[in-house]
């Protein structure tokens, strides 16, 4: 293979490198650049000499400050680049450049599962929601003995799904930020692949009350044999209630009512709809260099033509998105929706600073391992999975995503908790990345897009779509933007599943809870 690398914007005075193996000290490109060391895939080489307090440009953007003179081919790595202040939040451009919609996409469809809530579904799940972790092992227990027992006898029920988390007591409950993980919760229990309907199990002494969990619901006081409704397909069980003695009348109590509930979702029928219903989730895990040239601008392909055709594409990860908030400004579909973008970016770094941190920490070692020297850099790439779109709306972390189009969810850039955060919104997943990760959610498909093709040769029965092969020229950008669209119609319609759904890798939820435990 050539010796070859990737520069993604003329301005750019670095690039990285594409050949799997990385080159060796002495190798001479074409144009007549020479490394002066050795380079390993996806890390940097300085196209030009940069001199000391000079910016160091990539994707047309300052990425750093040279900390020291750098040479025409040498290896740009984290110490030599000083990491720049964030774009300041009070001088943002505001809607200034708005994209003109998309011509719209129209008849295509995908088999789903209708709600009468008017959300669609892409499983058919039982869906069990606990209000405290205390409940959390007999609940995990039941759900054992359903699978078991009682999922064999409705084929058109694809799982049973226990909400369980470390929440719910020992926690302020009211102060500032608590009701972050509360309407998260909320939110989760009437998924739409629950068939947006919940099986709640209480204990009956914790702070997070079924009452506060469902403020709009009517609760009754205390359960027994007859157990209380929520709504017209909703149940809640009582562990401490007087009438359930011991572990085992506990269990059979959860089992009962989870066979009602299997026997209203065993009635659910795939029907034809349109991809306007889909609400697809984004997020990067394990990003490198190549993220945000090959995977993440496939995804950001992919994404313009859900928007074009109708559909909510959800795209968070605050700290990735900071230090590119000024691409994003402009681009909101109104003065309100930029606001609302800076409002939360503010709140975020307040929090930050409130925990004597920044945006610096956010790199991992394997971020680091693959080339990227700050978030700077990181969140650039990052950002290419928003497409081109304009930004309609912004929701606050664990806010349910109601508008179509392009919305940023407010979210850690934690993979675990941005997921979470993003479940009650999302009815499919799209994970990209770079250094690699087993990750999966129980409630929605994840769909996995590798960076770089030697990682989906590593990893063939995990990573779904290569988007490797932009970096070679083996495909464009539209090419793969177009392979994710009809792949997630697929998945959607439950005539493909991707690896971690196929392998049953399920992480467990994670809560975003910034108020204090007590």
């Amino acid at each position: 293979m050539q010796p070859l690398y990737i520069q993604v914007h003329a301005s750019d005075n670095v690039a990285i490198i594409v050949n799997p193996d990385g080159l060796a000290a002495g190798t001479e490109f074409p144009n007549g650049l020479r490394l002066r060391e050795a380079i390993p895939q996806s890390h940097k080489v300085a196209l030009r000499t940069v001199e000391q307090g000079e910016p160091v440009r990539r994707y047309g953007q300052v990425i750093g400050f040279a900390k020291r003179r750098i040479e025409a081919g040498d290896w740009v790595r984290e110490e030599l680049v000083e990491l720049p202040t964030p774009p300041p939040l009070d001088q943002l451009p505001l809607a200034t450049a708005v994209p003109p919609e998309l011509p719209p996409l129209e008849g295509y469809t995908f088999q789903g599962y209708r709600n009468a809530d008017g959300t669609t579904g892409t499983r058919n799940i039982l869906g069990i929601t606990t209000t405290v972790q205390c409940v959390a092992p007999t609940v995990e227990y039941a759900v054992q003995r359903i699978r078991q027992e009682l999922l064999p006898r409705f084929p058109n029920v694809d799982d049973v799904v226990a909400l369980t988390h470390t929440y719910g007591c020992g926690v302020a409950i009211d102060a500032p930020g608590a009701e972050i993980p509360i309407r998260t919760l909320r939110h989760l229990a009437s998924h739409p692949n629950f068939g947006a309907a919940p099986l709640v199990v209480s204990l009956g002494c914790e702070k997070l009350q079924p009452s506060r969990l469902f403020p709009d619901q009517q609760l009754p006081s205390a359960s027994g044999p007859h157990l209380p409704v929520l709504s017209a397909e909703a149940y809640l069980i009582r562990l401490q209630d007087h009438e359930l003695r011991g572990f085992a009348e506990t269990v059979a109590a959860i089992l009962r009512y989870a066979e009602k509930r299997l026997e209203e979702l065993n009635r659910r029928q795939r029907v034809a709809c349109p991809a306007s219903e889909l609400s697809v989730g984004l997020q990067c895990g394990g990003s490198d260099a190549f993220s945000g040239v090959t995977c993440n601008p496939a995804v950001g392909f992919a994404a313009d033509l859900l928007v074009r055709a109708g559909a909510t594409v959800i795209f968070g990860e605050v700290t990735e998105v900071r230090d590119a908030v000024h691409l994003l400004t402009p681009r909101a579909a109104t003065v309100d929706v930029a606001l609302d973008l800076i409002r939360e970016m503010r709140w975020y770094d307040e929090y930050l600073a409130r925990g004597r941190a920044d945006r610096s920490a956010n790199p991992t070692p394997g971020n680091k391992r693959g080339g990227l020297v700050n978030v700077v850099e990181k969140a650039l790439g990052s950002i290419a999975k928003s497409g081109t779109s304009a930004l309609r709306a912004v929701a606050g972390p664990g806010e349910r995503v109601r508008s179509k189009g392009l919305v940023f969810a407010a979210t850690p850039a934690s993979d675990f908790i941005c997921g979470t955060l993003q479940l009650p919104s999302m009815n499919l997943h799209v994970f990209t990345t770079g250094e690699g990760s087993p990750y999966g959610l129980a409630l929605v498909p994840v769909v996995k897009v590798s960076s770089r093709t030697a990682l989906a040769e590593r990893w063939p029965d995990l990573i779904d779509i290569d988007a490797g092969r932009i970096a070679t020229g083996e495909a464009t950008i539209a090419e793969l933007g177009w392979q994710i669209f009809h792949y997630l119609l697929e998945v959607a319609s439950g005539s493909k599943k991707p690896w971690a759904e196929r392998w049953g890798l399920h992480n467990a939820l994670a809560l975003f809870n910034p108020a204090p435990v007590t």
